[in-house]
């Protein structure tokens, strides 16, 4: 497969989770990437485990230095940067009323201003590029009012709408940004939660079933390739249609 031929992509939280996915996905279809994160050993393994297709760099992403830093990296090993995916996040499981401060703070500087850090990053890289795509992972989250998600939902309304001021900006560029909105996924943050893989075990939505991570990869991948050249601004649900209404289950309580 080589619809990312020749492309180069940065993924933020690349070594596991959604993030080693979408790496993964990455190589899968020909391009080069570069797997940041915070997990060394994860990461490394992972790269090593892609080939050399795919090299390990430390980012914390509240650390505008370390941007660039991983910027600059991909730039001396693969002469270029055509694609971010801004994938890096923290969750939360609290009500409102009850979420520390401090821990909201926490998942907004991670989830948001991760990603605010990541574009500026990337733009002028992209811009020597001729152009790019950058991917912003929101959320359903980003979608709707979600309860026991105060700084995790937050933050994903404010990538969704980041994502589209930078499309109008940065669309003069060639660089395209879009947002996507994953619905519950299986991952190793959302296992902590308690959900459970397979048909009949998520109810609430009209599948029925939680997602696997590599069913996210083909909306990152299209993204990413030109076959979405005029894609610009969109947010993409990759939700099984939790979004898009209530279930019969839920309406009628059977």
């Amino acid at each position: 497969m080589t619809r990312l031929r020749d492309k180069v992509v940065l993924v933020s939280g690349g070594a596991r989770g959604l993030g080693a996915a979408f790496s993964r996905g990455v190589v899968t279809h020909g391009g080069r990437v570069i797997i940041a994160d915070v997990l060394d050993e994860e990461g490394r393994a992972l790269a090593d485990e892609l080939g050399e297709a795919a090299r390990y760099a430390h980012l914390d992403v509240t650390d505008p230095q370390q941007w660039a830093a991983a910027v600059e990296l991909t730039r001396e090993t693969f002469g270029a940067l055509h694609g971010l995916v801004n994938n890096a996040g923290l969750s939360t499981g609290e009500f409102l009323e009850n979420e520390p401060l401090e821990h909201f703070e926490k998942v907004v500087r991670v989830n948001l201003t991760g990603v605010f850090s990541g574009i500026q990053a990337a733009v002028p890289a992209m811009r020597e590029a001729g152009g790019g795509s950058i991917v912003n992972i929101s959320s359903s989250a980003g979608l709707m009012g979600m309860a026991l998600t105060a700084g995790y939902g937050a933050s994903k309304w404010g990538v969704r709408g980041l994502s589209k001021i930078a499309a109008v900006e940065l669309g003069k560029d060639r660089i395209r940004v879009n947002s996507v909105h994953p619905g519950m996924t299986y991952t190793p943050m959302t296992s902590e939660t308690g959900i459970v893989r397979g048909e009949g075990n998520f109810p609430n939505n009209p599948m029925g079933r939680v997602a696997d991570s590599d069913e996210l990869v083909g909306a990152a991948v299209f993204l990413l390739s030109d076959e979405a050249s005029y894609v610009n601004g969109a947010e993409l649900a990759v939700d099984g249609g939790w979004t898009a209404g209530p279930t019969v289950q839920y309406i009628t309580g059977q």
